[in-house]
């Protein structure tokens, strides 16, 4: 096997830098996901197209960060189907690769779909993302036969950058909850301690009876407490 382009090298350590510090800049998920699309395409020779299919727990298809809309109707087409690649390497394998769709019998129905929108192969990569949420990143060409070893290794590269930024994202997410809920049930403390006469120890104490007798959730509480501090 010949060696890998020195040049073609170089450039997917300076992206890779690039996704790297684009994950720890404060941007939203979709741009770092648009970036890891746009680079892939750009690298790698064979991929045409590429996007990022999510699956929630429901079975709801999300497309994100496709560099071509044709990548959200494949989608549309496998979710349809209930086959194909890109769901495949969401739910079951680490890498789907196929290099002719017009001889590929895994999917009957969406194969030939894919052949007439003009797709004659592809590879998709596992995203190990979490909580009831599956995903795959999906390069697709025009052409059969494309890939190489070289596609399999910077494409898997580009995936753990994906589910990198998808998990980074998430946890973000979770963090801004944990401070909504840390502040709601501070502000609704504050009410009872002014309204009541008492210290913090016993409103909260007050919040949490509250909480267990109606069987609802302590920020819930919080959150009528504050809706309700102008009621007397």
């Amino acid at each position: 096997m010949e060696s890998a382009d020195p040049t073609s090298t170089h450039q997917l350590a300076l992206r890779m830098a690039e996704l790297a510090r684009d994950i720890a800049t404060p941007r939203s998920l979709g741009q770092v996901l648009a970036d890891v699309t746009t680079a892939a395409v750009e690298l790698i020779p064979a991929a045409d197209i590429a996007g990022v299919l999510l699956i929630k727990g429901g079975g709801e298809f999300e497309s994100v960060a496709d560099t071509d809309s044709l990548a959200a109707q494949l989608d549309r087409l496998q979710h349809e189907f209930g086959e194909g690649p890109c769901h495949d390497a969401a739910l079951k394998q680490t890498i789907v690769r196929t290099d002719d769709l017009r001889n590929e019998p895994r999917w009957p129905q969406y194969a030939p779909a894919a052949v007439e929108h003009g797709v004659l192969s592809s590879l998709s990569f596992k995203l190990y993302t979490a909580e009831r949420t599956a995903g795959a990143l999906n390069l697709f060409s025009f052409r059969a036969d494309p890939w190489d070893t070289e596609a399999e290794t910077i494409g898997a590269v580009f995936a753990a950058h994906a589910a990198s930024a998808i998990m980074a994202g998430r946890h973000g997410q979770q963090m801004q909850s944990a401070l909504s809920t840390r502040d709601r049930i501070g502000q609704a403390k504050g009410i009872i301690m002014e309204r009541y006469g008492v210290d913090e120890l016993r409103a909260f104490d007050l919040l949490r009876r509250l909480s267990q007798e109606s069987q609802l959730k302590l920020v819930d509480i919080a959150q009528r407490v504050i809706d309700t501090r102008g009621d007397g």
